[in-house]
């Protein structure tokens, strides 16, 4: 009988791990789902906002659209600071609490 030889072990090469600060720790945070963009109406609550965007749906009866406005309550990170009247970005993630599903991700600026 053949003696049969094992295959050799491959040592995979990896990469140095990079140095992650604590700020950059916190602005990554998982997302899924739907973003949007809206508007600050509310920034009475500590490290939360309220979003609000307006969006259009038909009505068959009348033949007509009519104006629906959404609001949503987000985590606004220190990082972020968006203030009442910026215009945001928001992203799903997962529930940081019983009413805030959704993170603020970008600042695009007041009015815009």
């Amino acid at each position: 009988m053949a003696k049969t030889t094992k295959p050799k072990k491959t040592v995979k090469k990896v990469a140095p791990k990079k140095e992650v600060s604590d700020n950059q720790m916190r602005t990554v945070s998982p997302t899924r789902g739907r973003t949007f963009v809206g508007k600050v109406i509310s920034t009475k609550m500590t490290k939360t906002v309220n979003v609000e965007w307006e969006r259009r749906s038909y009505l068959y009866k009348y033949e007509r659209y009519q104006t629906e406005r959404s609001r949503v309550k987000a985590h606004n990170p220190t990082e972020i600071n968006a203030q009442v009247g910026d215009t945001v970005r928001i992203a799903e993630c997962r529930p940081l609490s019983k009413t805030k599903k959704f993170i603020v991700i970008e600042n695009m600026g007041a009015g815009k």
